[in-house]
């Protein structure tokens, strides 16, 4: 099983999509859907998209992004903080694999790892 998009909710649509068009920019996702309430990237095998919830309340959720080495883990992570997120975990080895962690600007967990 493979997964194929991952949502994250928001209740700033305008600030999201600054944030991970910063963060996609390098990583080889496009920008293939920007209307409403909805925003969706896609990469080789792999959808992301941000949507504003029903019920205002906007969902925690976690996301890890494999990336092609560490030193692209830490520019990401170092990017990410530069623009908003706060930290989660510096970059450096965990369980075997080097990865860093942020919260994004609605709190969700994202984590950089290779």
């Amino acid at each position: 099983m493979k997964i194929n998009y991952f949502v994250f909710g928001t209740n700033d649509m305008a600030a999201a999509v600054a944030f991970y068009d910063l963060i996609f920019a390098d990583c080889g996702m496009i920008k293939l859907h920007d209307e409403g309430s909805m925003t969706l990237w896609g990469g080789d095998e792999f959808m992301f998209a941000l949507a504003e919830p029903f019920d205002a309340a906007a969902n925690g959720s976690m996301v890890g992004f494999n990336l092609e080495s560490s030193a692209h883990v830490e520019s990401l992570h170092h990017k990410a903080l530069s623009v908003g997120a706060t930290d989660e975990g510096e970059p450096g080895i965990r369980s075997g694999r080097f990865s860093a962690y942020v919260r994004d600007l609605d709190n969700n967990k994202v984590c950089f790892f290779v």
